[in-house]
């Protein structure tokens, strides 16, 4: 459902609030967009970019349109196993995996693992060739690979509509990404300023390729999305052993699917190279798998991309808030939330409030408004849902 709002803007969204239409076309008004600005069908307001924007630049990055939680993304293994075969009580997986993965803003293992050693080690040697050191921004980095985080991350245990057994998780680069974004942007910000440059948002403040500043960031960007795919490697291995366990048998990982929803790569566009920044979208380039999960208690999908050259190769990351945390949290109530999650096994507490599936828009609207710009291959139902408060 292709809508074009200007030369520099086109939509897929069939839900899009007037605030947010406002902030993509701020974004819109920039001299380095080139074509344009393609909108997500889960598009809602961001900090400084929309979330669920594609942004393609000439010369310059925006370090907000890529957001704070670099390399944020998904993870998926598809096993031989049944729904049928997961016998006993649900809520031992749930627990043995909650114990297994650090969840919740600031959570962090307490020691390393083997796997998560020489995930270390290589991310180590790969922040020294880049010429930083993470410390700078976390001293305690190396504990956060194999976390997973608040808000709307999660890790579950799903099945697809033939009864075969999903692991499922989203997650990104954690405290140290985090850092090292908010870091850029007050950098972009300051360097604006200076130039007496005006933006219609200051979170719009943006690099210019060819300056020290430019590549400080890209070499750091490129180190956090790895840290953020590592560490869903990190979590998802620690959540098959979880599964092995509870099953009673050696998983064999039929399919593996990784995406990231919040990065930043070269491609060419509209015959231009220019830097395509990902804010809550994913590839979707012709035959390119891809993961869009729902809102907790929702379907999500295991998906191929069709490659449409007006969405820039790319579609929807997810559902999509409609309600703000705080609008969620005086709206919805624990009962809405134990019905909204019948037949899941689910942690039930008031902390998932704001992560209620009404606060989101409906799946089935976003994932209609993408048909044309992937193809469903699988949908998955939720069996165990674990989230970080």
């Amino acid at each position: 459902m292709m809508r074009k709002i200007n030369d520099r803007l086109i939509s897929w969204a069939s839900i899009l609030e007037e605030e947010t239409l406002r902030q993509a076309e701020k974004a819109s008004l920039l001299p380095f967009i080139h074509p344009h600005i393609a909108l997500m069908p889960d598009a809602h307001l961001g900090k400084g970019a929309t979330v669920g924007s594609v942004i393609p630049t000439l010369g310059a990055i925006i370090p907000a349109a890529v957001g704070v939680d670099i390399g944020c993304g998904m993870a998926a293994v598809r096993t031989q196993y049944h729904r049928d075969d997961l016998r006993g009580d649900l809520s031992r997986l749930r627990t043995s995996i909650e114990r297994a993965v650090p969840l919740s803003a600031g959570a962090y293992n307490s020691k390393l693992t083997d796997s998560a050693k020489q995930r270390v080690e290589r991310l180590t040697a790969e922040a020294e060739a880049a010429g930083f050191d993470p410390a700078q921004y976390a001293r305690n980095w190396t504990l956060q690979l194999g976390s997973l985080g608040s808000g709307n991350h999660f890790i579950e245990v799903c099945h697809d509509e033939k009864g075969a057994v999903w692991l499922f998780l989203h997650s990104g680069s954690r405290g140290v990404g985090n850092k090292i974004a908010s870091h850029h942007i007050r950098v972009a910000q300051t360097l604006i300023t200076e130039r007496g440059v005006t933006l219609p948002d200051r979170d719009l403040a943006y690099l210019e390729e060819g300056t020290e500043q430019f590549d400080a960031y890209l070499r750091e960007l490129r180190w956090a999305q790895n840290f953020a795919l590592l560490n869903r490697d990190e979590m998802m291995d620690r959540v098959i052993a979880c599964f092995g366990e509870f099953v009673g048998g050696p998983v064999e990982q039929r399919e593996r699917v990784q995406c990231h929803h919040n990065y930043t790569e070269q491609e060419t566009h509209y015959g231009e190279t220019v830097w395509l920044s990902r804010k809550g979208a994913i590839n979707a380039a012709r035959g390119v798998p891809g993961l869009i999960p729902g809102s907790m208690g929702d379907a999500s999908y295991v998906v191929v991309g069709k490659g449409d050259a007006t969405a820039l190769n790319s579609s929807p990351h997810g559902a999509g808030r409609a309600y703000s945390r705080t609008r969620a949290r005086k709206t919805f109530t624990r009962d809405q939330l134990r019905t909204a999650m019948k037949g899941i096994e689910f942690r039930d507490t008031d902390a998932f409030l704001d992560e209620i599936p009404q606060a989101y828009k409906p799946i089935d609207v976003v994932m209609r408004d993408a048909d044309d710009l992937v193809e469903i291959r699988h949908t998955l139902r939720q069996i165990v849902n674990v989230k970080g408060d």
